[in-house]
This record gives structure tokens, C-alpha cells and sequence, in this order.
């Protein structure tokens, strides 16, 4: 059967419809799934809170009878394997639909191609690829970390018209207006996780949950790059540790800045190994997820064989914000009181993102949202591990003392694609997204 425009406006409410719990289906994609009866939608859901139920079983469910007959659009082919639940597929099969429209195959090794063949053995006709440009781009974090074996990395800067995102020495500085940071919000609230550098949390003290109202209890992870372990107790973030996690990415050893040494990444002072990746032998987080990708082999055993040298501000005892260096011989001592104040400390280098995104998808983690600062972004684009860039730029002026943004309109790396340009008050977002 021929694609019909009525499929295509079918699928895209499916698809809008999967965007309602972005974030909150732990290891399993958030997908939409519709069921139509004579031009009529007589069931609907979309991927519960935690994973489970799966939108399609729920979807047959609300139809019940009338599913026989009909036909039921999916943004993501229909799981075939059991489970904590079983097969997708099967209730399709059970409540006799006449027809599965399906947006995206998921690329699964469980399921890719074979919820299809159980659906049309079962003589069920099939239809695939509807609206899969934007079925792909909702399911965009899932993709990412079933085909790469890592999150999908979304670096959000706000830039003044001077080209700043922040003044040295001033904590944080307003740069966007109320509708533009209201947005980040609900970014915030659909992504698994946060990261910034251990300058900005310092220099910022930030808090990186979500506080718009009703979408508190949406906060991800928080994620600091900090390889000295220089986290004040005293900060938002490790007083927050046991309302929202919070992880810490400490090197796997610290070395003392001498003055031969200063300036140098890890690859080039003695004994320091890429990584260890303990981060990796903390068990998922969301044990009963059904759908999770396959352990990626050896992901922290070791890092490339040409490592990303830190940012030169961040190093340990030269962070933004004038971290002192601290004392390998106090260490210990400062990862049990992290520990002790609800902080998760991991050891994986913190300058090898091409270590450190596998073993954070092993833990479950789809999506992850790169905050922060100027360093740190650099050092996620350098090593091309960034997939979406959102450019808020606006019309406030930061003078002197400013932090220099480490993009702008003007240098987008080769590779992305200019996506949409929005408004939010006097504030312009563009946004830019390689191809999946």
C-alpha cells in the first residue's frame, strides 16, 4: 500500500506525541504509538514514566476491540525480543491490526528487521520509513548510544553581542532574557544529564536542575569534570547531591603542578595513564529497563592512542574561578567527604570524552547536555563528540573582563547543518545538527 498523506499526519502526531516523556523512559526509547480505525484514533500512548508499559501496548489497550482491523502508527518498529515485558510485536499481533506504519527500524540488534518479519508472517501489512527524518530526530539520544555507543551531547552556549558567554571573576552573569532561559529549562528537564568543568562550577556555583514549576522532580544527572577533586563541600551542587546526583570525574591519579609542568596535559607528565574508567563498574542505574544497548567491550580499559590534552584553564590549580592545587596526599580525604555528602566520585580522565561518553551510555545515560564553560566546550567540539549545537546569541553587552565565546554564527564546524532559528524575546536561537 502506497504512503497516503493521512499517514504522514497520523505519524506526525505520533511522533509529537513521543516527545511528551523525553527523559523519563530510563533505558528505553520514548515512543508514540497511535491506533486508527476509519480515519478515527481510537487508542494513543506514548512510552510510560521509567520505560514501562510501551506506548504500544498501552495504545491497544485504550482501543481494545477496535484495534482489530486497524492501524497502528509507531515511531519506532515494535520490539520482538522478551523482556521485562513481552514482545511488542505479539500484542500487535494478538489484537489483530490490519496494519503497522513505523517511522524509524530500530537499529536494536534485538529487534532491528525482526518485529517487521513477525508482523507480516503473521500477515499483517507493513509499512516503513514514514516521517522518518523527523521520527529520527525525536529519537535522536536513542539512536546515538545504540549505533555509537555513547550520549547524544547537545552544547548550549548564550552569547552577548560583544561575543562573550561570562566575565572573569563574576560568578554567573544574566546574558539571556526569562523566555530564552525558560527554554533551557525545559531542555534541561528532557535530558539524562549535565556536564560543565570544574571552572565553571566553581567561578558559577551553579545549581543545573530544572526549577520550572512542575518539572522539578525532571532534573538529570549532574556531571563535573573535576580531576583534583576541587568541588567545594560548600557548593549548590554537593549540598543538592542527595535530592539530584551528582557525579564527579577525578583522575584516575593527580600530580602536582611543578613549574616544568606547568602547562602540560596528562599524556605528557610521567606515570599518568589515559584512564582507568572506573566509571564503568557502577552498576545501571535503571536495572529493570528493557531496551539497552550492548556493553560496549573495553570502552575503560584504555583511551586513544592520541589523547585530547585538557584545557589549559582548567587544569588542575589554574581552573576558572583560581582553583589552588590540591595536595594528592589529600585526596582520599576529599573523595570520602564528597562520598560522605551524597557525591558520586569516578575515576576516567576527564579529558577523554571518547572514553568517558561509552561508560556513561553503559550506565543508561541516552543524553547528555554540555553546559559549560568555555574550555569544556571546546574540548567536546575538538574531539567531535558534539551532535547539536543551540546558539542562543542576545543583545546584552559584557565588556570588559569578558570570557570569549568559543564559537559564534559565524564558525560553526564543518559538518552541521543550520536546523531553525527561534525567538524568545529578544534573544535569537539557532540551532545547528549533524546528521544521525
Amino acid at each position: 500500500m502506497s504512503i497516503t498523506p493521512h499517514d504522514e499526519r497520523f505519524m506526525a502526531a505520533a511522533i509529537r506525541l513521543s516527545r511528551w516523556h523525553l527523559g523519563r523512559t530510563a533505558t528505553n526509547p520514548s515512543v508514540g504509538c497511535l491506533i486508527v480505525k476509519d480515519g478515527v484514533i481510537v487508542g494513543r500512548a506514548v512510552t510510560a514514566l521509567s520505560g514501562r508499559p510501551h506506548a504500544e501496548t498501552q495504545a491497544l489497550a485504550e482501543a481494545g476491540a477496535l484495534a482489530r482491523g486497524a492501524t497502528a502508527y509507531v515511531t519506532l518498529e515494535p520490539c520482538s525480543h522478551h523482556g521485562k515485558t513481552p514482545p511488542c510485536s505479539e500484542a500487535l499481533i494478538a489484537y489483530d491490526v490490519a496494519r503497522v506504519v513505523i517511522s524509524v527500524t530500530d537499529p536494536d540488534p534485538r529487534v532491528s528487521g525482526r518485529g517487521i518479519a513477525m508482523l507480516r508472517e503473521a500477515g499483517i501489512e507493513v509499512d516503513t520509513g514514514v516521517l522518518e527524518a523527523e521520527g529520527r530526530h525525536s529519537l535522536a539520544a536513542y539512536l546515538t548510544r545504540q549505533t555509537k555507543n555513547r550520549p547524544y551531547v547537545t552544547l548550549k552556549l548564550a552569547v552577548s553581542a560583544d561575543g562573550m558567554i561570562g566575565r572573569e571573576g563574576e560568578g554567573q552573569v544574566a546574558i539571556t532574557g526569562p523566555e530564552a532561559r525558560a527554554q533551557v529549562q525545559a531542555l534541561r528537564a528532557e535530558t539524562d544529564a549535565i556536564l560543565v568543568g570544574i571552572g565553571t562550577a566553581i567561578a558559577d556555583d551553579p545549581l543545573l536542575t530544572v526549577r520550572s514549576p512542575g518539572l522539578e522532580s525532571q532534573s538529570p544527572i549532574r556531571i563535573v569534570l573535576d580531576p583534583s577533586l576541587a568541588l567545594p563541600l560548600t557548593s549548590k551542587l554537593v549540598e543538592t547531591a542527595r535530592e539530584v546526583p551528582v557525579i564527579v570525574v577525578a583522575s584516575e591519579e593527580v600530580w602536582p603542578l611543578s613549574a616544568d609542568a606547568e602547562g602540560l596535559p596528562p599524556s605528557a607528565l610521567p606515570g599518568i595513564s589515559p584512564t582507568r574508567g572506573e566509571i564503568g563498574q557502577r552498576r545501571d542505574p535503571n536495572p529493570q529497563a528493557d531496551s539497552s544497548s550492548p556493553a560496549t567491550a573495553d570502552v575503560w580499559r584504555g583511551a586513544s592512542s592520541q589523547p585530547i590534552s585538557p584545557p589549559v584553564g582548567e587544569m588542575p590549580g589554574r581552573a576558572e574561578g583560581g582553583v589552588p592545587p590540591t595536595d594528592p596526599t589529600d585526596m582520599d580525604p576529599r573523595r570520602a567527604a564528597l562520598e560522605a555528602a551524597g557525591v558520586e566520585v569516578v575515576h576516567c580522565n576527564p579529558y577523554h570524552p571518547e572514553v568517558l561518553l561509552p561508560a556513561l551510555a553503559t550506565r543508561g545515560i541516552s543524553s547528555l547536555l554540555v553546559e559549560g564553560g568555555a574550555k569544556t566546550a571546546r574540548l567536546f567540539l575538538e574531539a567531535g563528540l558534539v551532535d547539536r549545537i543551540q546558539l542562543y546569541q542576545a543583545p546584552v553587552v559584557i565588556g570588559e573582563r569578558g570570557i570569549e565565546s568559543p564559537l559564534d554564527a559565524t564558525d560553526i564546524p564543518s559538518g552541521f547543518a543550520h536546523t531553525g532559528t527561534l525567538m524568545f524575546g529578544g534573544d535569537r536561537l539557532d540551532e545547528y545538527e549533524r546528521g544521525l
